[in-house]
Formats: structure tokens, C-alpha cells, sequence
């Protein structure tokens, strides 16, 4: 399996990524990466994690890619070294930064970036005291505080930041902080082999916590972290799917995340990690991958495909990847293969599922949504939120049933950003955490029922799969439109809802069969797949 793939994807993205910066030396923002900010003017704060870009450029600058024009390119390294000095500029006083609101103080905005610029400083071999003092800072900063909300992958960030600045530094100050961070991710990694990430399983999420653990285990050998890797890495094989795409709207945060750069580490001691990333690789070459080329996310993947091609192992044995049943009774998601068909069911998300026959997409599902008229406005009735539905398997049959759910529709306007910016410039600043928590149970956690039960029943037979969908409702006037997506989410996930070709599947249209119904008829779907 050619590691050029990773080269060729992560390379295409440098471009825009050098677009984003300000790299006018005599601006005040010289080395920022947040184009809303510097050039457009339509934020009044840069974002810290934009700040994360210069791993990208610096992988670029010391890899010797062939073909690549960036290599050793002297005015590449001087906009990487500014970009590493805006971030600390921007900074706060304490080492922290903001990413969507002022004085957010963001962990995740803060490890990420910082891990990005401790590696970016020892690819470019600096000797740098101004940049030094703002890593102590910063690791000080992050080895005090801790966010509201279960996300794994950030702890894992933290803990790698702080191993990787007291190398750097020839410092045991954050030794302690790293053990209790490091304890506190396994800890949080459920005896399926899962992390958690706010309220559940994320696929995509777990494949960039295996890439720090595996950097941490490479520094420090330990035998309960190669355990809890090993379990992560092997869980992780079953999700890779057939078409070698990953991920989707049937994960607890709807990603297609794909961090490839931990099984290469892993495949040096576990080579069925290899198997996944060669499975990927086929996908990509197919175009199977999704895209992450907006303005914010852009480089997460870019500099995680680059370290994979310069750590790619060369010797793979090509093992074959799961074909067994996996069923997780604690995130409820079912990984069912029978003859050649292989399915993906979220039984937590009310039945959203992912059906491949061989290695064919044949149908991506997110569960019915139907839009309500209810007093006088419009609101969005969805089956795909996160619940503890009553479930029941049985021979060949699985049925999940319970209520759907308020799509979380959200949106900022000129009135709420004035409420937002006023709170945090006077007492929210000091209570960030706070602010945090009650915007992430807005747009992210929790569920509100709507007055429409659902019950979806999946029944093998004749070889074929046969998906019965019923709605109970008192009728069926309120009904604007109803239908079934490839890619319907509703809640706030930064990584989410990026483009991959499986969602080119078209709508399902509904509403004309719903609509027809007579007052306190059940709705009733059936297809044979």
C-alpha cells in the first residue's frame, strides 16, 4: 500500500492554508490564521485554534516529499516561525486563548495549537526564548484547568502537550499534571474499548486519542497504555467500513474524523492497526474520504496525514479486518454482517444506520425528520437524537422504539451575539466554564420529545434486509415536509456534517404519503434493502 496517498491529500491542502495566514510582515496580525479576523474584519477576536496551522506548514517545510515545492522553502519557515509567535501574542495573560467567544478560554483551541507549535519549533530546530516562555505558559495554564464535558480526545491532547513541553523545556514541572490527565483519560475509556465523547462512542473522535496515546506510549512504555491502545486500536477495525470509508451520522458526534497517524505508531507493535490505515487508503484513492477543507478544521487532518507518511511503516502483513458480529450494549451501536451485507445501527440515535452490501454503499439513513408547523412557526421533529430507547433483539430481528425528538436548530442573531459579547466582557470572562456548560447543553446535549412515537423494526430474511418504519401521531395535517437523509444531524459538532460522497444519496420524500393519512393512522414505511 503506497504511502503517497497521505502526501498527495495533505499537500493539496497547503495552499489554502497559506491563504488563511496574514503574511505581510508589517501588519499587527503578521502570522495570524484567522482570515475572518485579519483581512475580512467580520470577527472582532482571532481564533486561537487557528493558530494549530503552522504544524501543517512546518511538516511540509522538513519533509522531504517528492515533488512537494515547499520543502526547505526559507520564506515558508519565516511564516511558520510568525504564526507561532501570533499565537502567543493573542493570547491571554495566562497562556489561554479563545476560539468562538471572547474570554472563552478554550482547552481544546489551546492543546491543539500548543501541540502544534511544540512540534513545529523542534521540526524547525529553534532557539527561541520569547516562544518558550509562552509553551510555559500555556502548559501551566492547561495543567490547571478543566473544561466542562466528557471529550476524551482533548484530555489525550493535554496530557501529550504537557509531556511534550516538559521534554522541550528539560522540565519535570507538569509531570504530575500528565499522570493525573493520562489517569483521567483511561478512566474514561469504557471496558468496550470506546472513549467517551460527550454522550457516547464517536468512531472518529477515538482514532486522534489512539494518535496521542501512541505518541505517549512511544515516550513512556507502560503496560496499562499499551493495553488501553490495543483494546481502542482493535474496537476501531470493526468501523472502518467496507467501501474503506469511516465514520458518520451514526457516531455520538456525527464525524467522519479520521486520524491516521496513531496506527502507524501502533502497527510497530500491533500490525492490525496497519490493516485500517491500508483499508483508508484504499478508500481515499476511491475518493471515499471527507472533506475538511473549510476555513477552521482544515488542519487537524492535514498534519496527522503528513506524519503518517513520514512514520508509514513499510513492512504490512495485509491482515484481514473483522467480519464478526459486534454488539456494544453500552454505546448501543450494532455492527451486524450477515452473508454479504454489513450494518451499522445507532440503536442510542432511535435506528440510524449505514447498510453496505460487499464493499457498496447501498443506503445511509438518519432516521425520519419531519418539519411541524406548531403555533404558527416551524420546528423540526427528528428520530436520530441520542436517547436510551427500549430496544429488542431477537433471531433475526432487532426493533428500537420511543419518541422523536426537537431537532436542536439554534441559530446566533444580532440580539443573542450582544447578549454573548456583554456577558463575557464583564462577569463571564471570569466564569468561562460556566458560559461553556450552558451553551453546550443548548446546542449539543439533551433531548426534548416530540408528540410522535416511532417504532423502526430491522428483520433479515431471504438474504435481503426488510427496515419497517412506523410514526404514531394524533395526524398528520402540521406536517410540512417529511423525509429520510443520508446525513441529517442536529446538534453542534464542530467536525460534523463535512462533505463524503456516501451523501449523495438522494431525500426520501415523505410528505405526500404522510400528509394523505387520515387523523390517529399510524404512518408505515417498508423497505427491503
Amino acid at each position: 500500500m503506497s504511502r503517497h496517498r497521505f502526501a498527495v491529500e495533505a499537500l493539496a491542502h497547503i495552499p489554502k492554508i497559506l491563504t488563511l495566514q496574514d503574511r505581510n510582515p508589517h501588519s499587527p496580525t503578521y502570522g495570524c490564521f484567522d482570515r475572518n479576523f485579519w483581512q475580512y474584519k467580520i470577527i472582532d477576536f482571532p481564533s486561537g485554534m487557528a493558530q494549530e496551522f503552522v504544524l501543517p506548514l512546518a511538516l511540509a517545510y522538513s519533509l522531504h516529499i517528492p515533488d512537494s515545492p515547499y520543502y526547505q522553502q526559507l520564506t515558508l519557515r519565516r511564516w511558520i516561525v510568525a504564526g507561532m509567535h501570533y499565537a502567543a501574542h493573542s493570547a491571554h495573560p495566562d497562556g489561554s486563548c479563545d476560539d468562538y467567544f471572547p474570554f472563552e478560554r478554550a482547552s481544546g483551541a489551546a492543546a491543539f495549537s500548543l501541540l502544534a507549535c511544540l512540534d513545529s519549533y523542534q521540526l524547525l530546530e529553534l532557539d527561541d526564548p520569547a516562544l518558550l516562555q509562552f509553551f510555559k505558559r500555556r502548559a501551566d495554564w492547561l495543567a490547571h484547568h478543566q473544561e466542562s464535558g466528557r471529550l476524551t480526545n482533548h484530555q489525550a491532547l493535554i496530557a501529550l502537550c504537557l509531556a511534550l513541553a516538559g521534554q522541550l523545556l528539560q522540565t519535570d514541572r507538569w509531570q504530575s499534571a500528565q499522570g493525573d490527565r493520562l489517569t483521567q483519560v483511561l478512566s474514561w475509556q469504557n471496558p468496550e474499548g470506546w472513549f467517551q465523547e460527550y454522550e457516547g462512542f464517536d468512531p472518529g473522535y477515538q482514532t486522534l486519542t489512539i494518535a496521542c496515546l501512541a505518541r505517549l506510549y512511544d515516550m513512556e512504555p507502560r503496560s496499562d497504555l499499551k493495553d488501553a491502545i490495543a483494546k481502542a486500536v482493535l474496537l476501531t477495525a470493526h468501523f472502518i467500513h467496507p467501501d474503506g470509508s469511516y465514520g458518520g451520522e451514526y457516531t455520538s458526534r456525527n464525524t467522519y474524523n479520521f486520524f491516521p497517524h496513531g496506527f502507524e505508531l501502533v502497527g510497530r507493535w500491533l500490525p492490525e492497526a496497519l490493516s485500517i490505515n491500508d483499508k483508508f487508503l484504499e478508500g481515499l484513492a476511491q475518493g471515499r474520504g471527507a472533506c475538511y477543507a473549510d476555513d477552521h478544521i482544515i488542519g487537524h487532518h492535514t498534519w496527522s496525514y503528513l506524519l503518517a507518511w513520514r512514520d508509514f511503516t513499510d513492512s504490512r502483513p495485509g491482515l484481514p479486518l473483522p467480519t464478526d458480529r459486534l454488539w456494544l450494549p453500552e454505546a448501543r451501536i450494532l455492527v451486524e454482517r450477515r452473508a454479504d451485507t454489513t450494518l451499522y445501527i445507532a440503536l442510542n440515535k432511535g435506528g440510524a444506520f449505514k447498510l453496505f452490501r460487499g464493499d457498496r454503499l447501498v443506503v445511509s439513513d438518519t432516521q425520519i425528520s419531519l418539519q411541524v408547523e406548531v403555533n404558527g412557526g416551524v420546528k423540526n421533529a427528528v428520530g436520530h437524537l441520542v436517547g436510551h430507547y427500549p430496544i429488542e433483539m431477537k433471531g433475526n430481528q432487532i426493533t428500537i422504539s420511543g419518541t422523536l425528538g426537537w431537532a436542536k436548530q439554534t441559530q446566533m442573531t444580532p440580539p443573542k451575539l450582544m447578549i454573548l459579547r456583554t456577558v463575557m466582557l464583564s462577569m463571564g470572562r471570569f466564569f468561562p466554564n460556566l458560559v461553556r456548560r450552558l451553551l453546550q447543553k443548548m446546542l449539543i446535549t439533551g433531548k426534548t420529545a416530540a408528540p410522535v412515537q416511532f417504532e423502526r423494526q430491522f428483520h433479515w430474511q431471504n438474504d435481503q434486509w426488510h427496515i419497517t418504519d412506523t410514526l404514531t401521531a394524533e395526524g398528520w395535517d402540521d406536517v410540512i415536509s417529511a423525509g429520510i437523509a443520508p446525513d441529517q444531524t442536529s446538534i453542534y459538532v464542530v467536525m460534523s456534517r463535512t462533505f463524503q460522497s456516501g451523501q449523495l444519496q438522494p431525500w426520501l420524500d415523505l410528505t405526500a404519503k404522510m400528509r394523505s393519512l387520515p387523523p390517529g393512522t399510524s404512518f408505515v414505511l417498508k423497505r427491503s434493502l
